[in-house]
Protein backbone atom coordinates (compact mmCIF):
# COMPACT_ATOMS: atom_id res chain seq x y z
CA UNK A 1 0.00 0.00 0.00
CA UNK A 2 1.36 3.38 -1.02
CA UNK A 3 0.41 6.56 0.80
CA UNK A 4 1.74 9.93 -0.22
CA UNK A 5 1.23 13.22 1.60
CA UNK A 6 2.43 16.35 -0.14
CA UNK A 7 2.68 19.70 1.59
CA UNK A 8 4.37 23.08 1.39
CA UNK A 9 2.40 24.70 -1.39
CA UNK A 10 0.86 28.13 -1.18
CA UNK A 11 0.64 31.54 -2.74
CA UNK A 12 3.95 33.13 -3.64
CA UNK A 13 4.93 36.19 -5.65
CA UNK A 14 6.87 35.87 -8.89
CA UNK A 15 10.54 35.42 -8.12
CA UNK A 16 9.76 33.81 -4.79
CA UNK A 17 10.63 30.40 -3.40
CA UNK A 18 8.85 27.43 -1.87
CA UNK A 19 9.92 24.08 -0.55
CA UNK A 20 7.57 21.17 -1.07
CA UNK A 21 7.65 17.99 0.97
CA UNK A 22 6.29 14.53 0.31
CA UNK A 23 6.09 11.97 3.06
CA UNK A 24 5.79 8.53 1.53
CA UNK A 25 4.59 5.33 3.09
CA UNK A 26 5.65 2.45 0.87
CA UNK A 27 5.71 -1.29 1.19
CA UNK A 28 9.46 -1.79 0.72
CA UNK A 29 12.36 0.08 2.31
CA UNK A 30 12.07 3.72 1.31
CA UNK A 31 15.65 3.87 0.05
CA UNK A 32 15.05 1.39 -2.78
CA UNK A 33 12.45 3.60 -4.44
CA UNK A 34 12.93 6.21 -7.07
CA UNK A 35 10.70 9.26 -6.70
CA UNK A 36 9.39 11.86 -9.05
CA UNK A 37 7.78 15.23 -8.54
CA UNK A 38 5.05 15.92 -11.08
CA UNK A 39 2.80 18.89 -11.62
CA UNK A 40 -0.49 19.55 -13.31
CA UNK A 41 -1.55 23.03 -14.31
CA UNK A 42 -5.21 23.85 -14.99
CA UNK A 43 -6.25 22.37 -18.31
CA UNK A 44 -2.86 20.73 -18.82
CA UNK A 45 -1.57 17.20 -18.61
CA UNK A 46 0.46 16.10 -15.64
CA UNK A 47 4.17 16.44 -16.32
CA UNK A 48 7.38 15.33 -14.70
CA UNK A 49 9.27 18.08 -12.90
CA UNK A 50 12.20 16.17 -11.41
CA UNK A 51 13.16 12.68 -10.37
CA UNK A 52 15.59 11.33 -7.82
CA UNK A 53 16.67 7.74 -8.06
CA UNK A 54 17.71 5.23 -5.43
CA UNK A 55 21.19 5.50 -6.92
CA UNK A 56 21.13 9.23 -6.07
CA UNK A 57 21.05 10.13 -9.76
CA UNK A 58 18.83 13.12 -10.45
CA UNK A 59 16.90 14.21 -13.51
CA UNK A 60 15.25 17.59 -14.14
CA UNK A 61 12.82 18.71 -16.77
CA UNK A 62 14.26 21.51 -18.84
CA UNK A 63 12.00 24.10 -17.24
CA UNK A 64 13.11 23.02 -13.76
CA UNK A 65 16.84 22.75 -14.27
CA UNK A 66 18.73 25.52 -12.50
CA UNK A 67 15.69 26.68 -10.51
CA UNK A 68 14.44 23.58 -8.71
CA UNK A 69 16.30 21.13 -6.50
CA UNK A 70 15.02 17.69 -5.64
CA UNK A 71 16.35 15.85 -2.61
CA UNK A 72 15.46 13.01 -0.30
CA UNK A 73 15.84 12.09 3.34
CA UNK A 74 15.57 8.33 3.57
CA UNK A 75 15.48 8.37 7.37
CA UNK A 76 12.44 10.66 7.30
CA UNK A 77 10.91 8.92 4.29
CA UNK A 78 10.52 12.31 2.70
CA UNK A 79 11.16 13.81 -0.71
CA UNK A 80 11.69 17.54 -1.13
CA UNK A 81 11.41 19.97 -3.98
CA UNK A 82 13.07 23.33 -3.43
CA UNK A 83 11.73 25.80 -5.97
CA UNK A 84 13.27 29.20 -6.65
CA UNK A 85 12.68 32.02 -9.13
CA UNK A 86 9.07 30.99 -9.48
CA UNK A 87 6.97 32.34 -12.33
CA UNK A 88 3.23 32.29 -12.93
CA UNK A 89 3.85 29.39 -15.34
CA UNK A 90 4.84 27.28 -12.32
CA UNK A 91 1.31 27.52 -10.95
CA UNK A 92 0.05 23.96 -10.63
CA UNK A 93 -0.80 21.17 -8.25
CA UNK A 94 2.41 19.31 -7.41
CA UNK A 95 2.48 15.58 -6.72
CA UNK A 96 5.12 13.05 -5.81
CA UNK A 97 5.17 9.52 -7.15
CA UNK A 98 7.30 6.52 -6.28
CA UNK A 99 8.81 3.97 -8.60
CA UNK A 100 10.07 0.52 -7.74
CA UNK A 101 12.11 -1.12 -10.46
CA UNK A 102 10.57 0.00 -13.75
CA UNK A 103 7.04 0.40 -12.43
CA UNK A 104 5.81 3.85 -11.50
CA UNK A 105 3.09 3.70 -8.89
CA UNK A 106 -0.50 4.28 -9.97
CA UNK A 107 -1.16 5.83 -6.58
CA UNK A 108 -1.19 9.60 -6.25
CA UNK A 109 -1.47 11.77 -3.20
CA UNK A 110 -3.76 14.75 -2.91
CA UNK A 111 -1.06 17.04 -4.19
CA UNK A 112 -0.15 20.50 -2.98
CA UNK A 113 -1.23 23.64 -4.81
CA UNK A 114 1.38 26.19 -5.79
CA UNK A 115 0.07 29.53 -6.98
CA UNK A 116 2.51 32.12 -8.29
CA UNK A 117 0.87 35.49 -8.58
CA UNK A 118 1.39 39.11 -7.68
Amino acid sequence: QVQLVESGGGLVQPGGSLRLSCVASVSRPFSVYDFGWYRQAPGQQRELVAAIFSSARIHYADFARGRFTISRDNAKKTIYLQMRSLTPEDTAVYYCRPRYGSAWSDNWGQGTLVTVSS
